[in-house]
């Protein structure tokens, strides 16, 4: 089953995709596209663009399971009004299942497992990685 793990950052939509089998292996996807821009989130055009970018993404790599991060709506390190509308752009793509994962569940994970990146993976995609790994082997 192909998985995308998301970190939402700022204007921008981290991605990492993994292939994931029933018997727990996970195999990390390099891909070329690694993350998404949404240019102005106030610009109908670029909103459109943003989400026609995002589902040709899920669509071309057969994504089932969607794993996004999910953000503080509160304090000191809650998310922007941006990524949370970006969230819900992705939250309603319809061709496969569209999941939040705490952060506290990624810590937890992080904590409690030595974590091995794939050598392929770039440093601003372990946090999405680390989305979609803690609640497939949770």
């Amino acid at each position: 089953m192909k998985v995308c793990g998301i970190e939402l950052k700022s204007n921008y939509t981290v991605l990492t995709l993994v292939d994931y089998s029933s018997d727990d292996i996970i195999d990390y996807i390099d891909l070329k596209i690694k993350k998404i821009v949404l240019d102005d989130d106030e610009d109908k055009n670029s909103v459109l663009k943003y989400v026609d970018e995002i589902s040709t993404f899920f669509l071309g790599n057969k994504v089932e399971k969607i794993l996004i991060k999910k953000r503080s709506k509160k304090g000191a390190f809650s998310g922007g009004a941006v990524s949370f509308k970006m969230e819900g752009l992705i939250q309603i793509y319809s061709n496969a299942e569209v999941k939040l994962v705490t952060s506290q569940s990624v810590s937890s994970y992080e904590k409690k497992n030595d974590i091995v990146f794939p050598p392929e993976l770039k440093k601003y995609q372990e946090q999405a990685y680390l989305a979609a790994v803690s609640y497939l082997l949770k």
